[in-house]
């Protein structure tokens, strides 16, 4: 058989499930043998949308995503996608054919691409080894946690080879966690014991259900409360000393809380400008531990005081056991009546009250966002694309765990938004997807419209309509600047959404949102769109801090 047909026979059998792209003539064979193979392909309408669903549905699956492309342009095309998934160490691998001859149409530096958006280039260096190349790029990807581009130089892909599985014997089981040093946990370990007010920050690298048991058994050991930067927002959501999303997006209360804090620990957690409020969270009596797989995300965004190279899971346990071997009382640290009592008040924002500042006709987002949550089945996965409005839907709307909450938000694109949403609805077929987006990166990817359709997902996709770019509006506003290049006639959003197959609904005010009701009560055979008309003069209390105004 063809090169191209063994290597998509090979993955199959190797564990992809799921491919999303755009096919051409470069990555026709390839994507077909998947798909012959028994990994369900997801034709997306551009391949941005198609990087984005790969990147999305890895994330929510706990799968590596695939990602198909033609040569040259097909891969241009999905860069930022790709860069997204790069920065998020999303396991993605992208399926990219590449042109051999200088001179034609499609070349261009495909190994030099790849780096410069920090994913990992690999190449197929001949028909008899394509297959064993494609399927440590696989691994690779899995198990560490990357986003590796595999270049299929397309003279090779069209040689023969023998069709005999005997490549099948080469896969692999994974790696071991990254146990920490014995010094390091038990510094950890005396900070912990000394600390009175201890507070738990889980990022990215807490993910998956190792991560949260662990984190949850040691927080309760030490009295520590626990958080989350935004993308690992519902790994504590049942548990009642969680404080949600720890920065930007946080309560008043939780943010006094966290700065309230004599230890703060980041466990997989950059502690970056958003999740720490640009420093303005950390009390100066408090102390800094980073818990981080790469020695080089060590204080890498702020000084801390404790570094520790480590596996999260892993970590806590060790640091548990080492507890153990300690005769110590049980701890009430941070988790006294009151602090609960201010947790169960104040640590969501649809119980803190806010004064409706809606506009003419138009709905204030936080009014419409607490309106959605409770309109909404609590069984959702919500995926949430970049812009002014984006902390409306993650603050407001509740997840029922990690897996339920999609925010590809590591290179700030707005556009994303939409696909995200289609890659999560894959992963979690048996929730009810949910996409925010502003109205900016909505029609940038609207093109994916078709694809929810086509797809008949049961989707729900809320648009927060200002008519502008937001974030930009309110950045230099403020400061008297001309905003011609930042604002635009209204779009009618609802008729665009039906002409593409959706049901769809211009919201004003909160008693618009009847269409949730009625359209979860009927057959859901189309998704559902809600233009909703938002105020043009409320600036995001998150952007506010950032900006300074």
């Amino acid at each position: 058989m063809r090169v191209d047909q063994a290597i998509g026979q090979h993955l199959a059998a190797a564990g992809v499930s799921h491919v999303f792209g755009v096919v051409g003539s470069g990555n026709f064979h390839v994507t077909n043998a998947l798909s012959q193979s028994g990994a369900r392909f997801v034709a997306a309408r551009h391949e941005g949308g198609a990087a984005t669903m790969a990147d999305a549905f890895a994330r929510m699956s706990g799968e590596v995503g695939v990602l198909s492309v033609h040569q040259g342009c097909g891969l241009t095309n999905a860069v930022t996608g790709i860069a997204e998934a790069a920065k998020s160490r999303t396991p993605v691998l992208v399926l990219a054919p590449q042109a051999v001859l200088r001179h034609s149409n499609f070349w261009i530096e495909q190994q030099q691409l790849a780096a410069a958006v920090g994913a990992v280039a690999r190449t197929v260096t001949s028909a008899q080894t394509a297959v064993a190349e494609a399927l440590a790029a696989f691994h690779e990807a899995r198990d560490q946690r990357r986003t590796v581009l595999l270049n299929l130089p397309i003279d090779i892909l069209a040689e023969e080879i023998a069709g005999d599985g005997q490549y099948a014997a080469r896969l692999t089981s994974g790696t071991s966690p990254v146990e920490p040093d014995a010094d390091a946990v038990q510094a950890l370990a005396d900070l912990l014991l000394a600390a009175r007010k201890p507070v738990f920050v889980a990022g990215r690298g807490s993910r998956g259900k190792r991560g949260a048991e662990a984190l949850t058994a040691l927080a309760a050991e030490v009295g520590a409360l626990v958080g989350t930067s935004a993308v690992a927002n519902g790994l504590f959501a049942r548990n009642p000393w969680s404080l949600g999303i720890v920065g930007g997006f946080s309560t008043p209360d939780v943010a006094d809380l966290v700065h309230g804090a004599d230890l703060i620990v980041g466990w997989g957690c950059a502690l970056n400008m958003w999740t720490m409020r640009a420093g303005k969270l950390i009390s100066e009596e408090a102390t800094v531990v980073q818990v981080d797989l790469e020695p080089e995300a060590l204080g890498a965004h702020r000084a801390i005081d404790l570094g520790v190279v480590g596996d999260v899971a892993a970590t806590a346990a060790a640091v548990r056991a080492h507890l153990a071997s300690r005769p110590t009382q049980p701890r009430e640290g941070y988790r006294t009546a009151d602090v609960a009592a201010r947790i169960a008040a104040g640590g969501h924002w649809t119980n803190v009250p806010v004064e409706d500042e809606r506009t003419g006709d138009r709905i204030d987002p936080r009014v419409l966002s607490r309106a959605l949550d409770a309109a909404l089945p609590d069984d959702r996965v919500v995926a949430v694309d970049s812009g002014n409005f984006m902390g409306y839907p993650a603050a407001y709307l509740k997840v029922p765990d990690e897996d339920a909450f999609c925010f590809t938000q590591a290179f700030q694109s707005i556009g994303l938004g939409l696909a995200t949403g289609i890659g999560a609805a894959l992963a979690q077929p048996q929730r009810l997807p949910v996409v925010a987006c502003g109205d900016g990166g909505f029609l940038m990817g609207v093109s994916e419209l078709e694809t929810v359709v086509r797809l008949r997902l049961p989707m729900v996709i809320v648009v927060y309509n200002d008519a502008g770019y937001g974030a930009e509006v309110h950045h230099f506003g403020p400061d008297g600047h001309e905003l011609d290049t930042v604002t635009f006639p209204d779009v009618d959003i609802a008729s665009l959404a039906r002409s593409l197959g959706c049901e769809a609904a211009t919201v004003r005010e909160a008693r618009d949102l009847d269409i949730v009701t009625t359209w979860l009560a009927g057959p859901r055979d189309r998704p559902l769109v809600i233009d909703a008309k938002t105020s043009q003069d409320l600036a995001a209390w998150w952007l506010v801090e950032a900006f300074g105004h």
